[in-house]
């Protein structure tokens, strides 16, 4: 059993990687329509959602989602939503991944090929997706402790710089009374999302203490904020819709001349490679879990799994296939992902809702 930190670890690593997601791009394209009321209305939405699942949670003690749903559902419906919810947790990692391919052509290295990249990125998370679940939290927790470091220094040197323009922060700020967008409350939320890894980590926790979401809401609210506002003082209010990852174009802005590493850029990149590889090691480890779970919830003999194998194959193989698709498609698709996966936790808490009221009857 692991304890509270390791959550607070899940919800940080979701939060701090949306910065080579869709979530800035969505929030600047709505930066003139009420983008900023859409990060408060989420910063509520978020905090909710993450106070009523993880108390919903704390009523199924050592519990994963296969185990609850098979405990009050029969075996096809309980089969259905866990392929839909294992499917929902692929996509996730799916799209981190293909954005960081193309992140490490466009700022890094131009000449390489993208499917060399993909495949030794697969390689890394094929290799470590079937560790066991407090394997996963404990390499999560050494890799935040490592990252975040570096992470604050970045964002303190970038605040600080000169060529950081507070007048454009302030001239998208007069537009905060605006009326806000569904696709930016949508996109927003994502930041709180790392709750939702409990749908298999949960077996592995000791029951949340929810006084502490709070706390949550607040530091949602705070990265919500630089990840829009920052790519906008550097790269202006109407020039920054022009980039399509804002946050590696900021960073490029910015000189920093630690020894042999001048741009910040480098520093930047191999940070939130490190990063993104650990997010899609947790979101496949998850994946793996749910289709685990459609069959049967019994515990099986430890060691490699041909099952397993199978499953890390068809994963590798679709995201081989997914690089061949234009950058237009990639970010049609990451946008309906962030709409889907809202609908897709509302799905999974309501159901959690009615297995609890129905194992509650049973018990009467």
């Amino acid at each position: 059993m692991v304890k509270y930190r390791y959550f607070f670890f899940l919800f940080l690593i979701n939060a701090v990687i949306n910065v080579v997601n869709y979530v800035p791009r969505i929030l600047i394209a709505y930066r003139f329509k009420g983008a900023l009321m859409s990060i408060v209305i989420s910063v509520i939405i978020g905090t909710l959602i993450i106070f009523t699942a993880t108390k919903l949670y704390s009523r199924f003690p050592k519990k994963g989602l296969p185990e609850i749903y098979h405990s009050c559902m029969s075996k096809p419906l309980a089969g259905i939503l866990l392929l839909l919810a294992g499917a929902l947790w692929y996509m996730a990692g799916l799209i981190t991944l293909i954005s960081f391919v193309d992140i490490s052509i466009r700022y890094i290295s131009p000449d390489i090929s993208r499917l060399w990249i993909m495949i030794g990125f697969l390689v890394a998370v094929a290799l470590s997706s079937r560790l066991s679940s407090e394997s996963v939290l404990y390499g999560l927790e050494i890799t935040m402790l490592l990252t975040l470091p570096f992470i604050l220094y970045i964002l303190l040197k970038m605040l600080i710089n000169p060529a950081f323009n507070w007048d454009a922060v302030m001239q998208v700020g007069t537009y905060f009374m605006h009326k806000p967008s569904f696709p930016s409350i949508t996109a927003a939320t994502f930041i709180f999302s790392g709750y939702a890894n409990l749908v298999i980590f949960n077996r592995v926790f000791h029951p949340i203490k929810r006084y502490r979401v709070w706390l949550l809401g607040v530091l949602g609210l705070i990265i919500l904020l630089i990840s829009m506002l920052v790519p906008i003082g550097y790269l202006g209010t109407i020039d920054v819709e022009r980039h399509v990852f804002t946050w590696f174009s900021a960073a490029d802005s910015v000189r920093i001349g630690l020894f042999i590493v001048e741009r910040m850029i480098f520093l930047f990149y191999f940070i939130y490679l490190v990063l993104s590889l650990v997010s899609v090691i947790i979101h496949w480890h998850v994946c793996l879990e749910l289709l685990k779970g459609i069959g049967s919830v019994k515990k099986k003999k430890e060691g490699p799994q041909m099952k397993d194998w199978g499953y890390i194959i068809l994963f590798s193989l679709v995201a081989l296939f997914m690089l061949s698709l234009e950058q237009f498609s990639i970010n049609l698709l990451g946008m309906w992902f962030l709409n889907i996966r809202f609908y897709g936790e509302i799905i999974i808490i309501s159901s959690l809702f009615y297995c609890y009221q129905r194992n509650r009857r049973a018990r009467i």
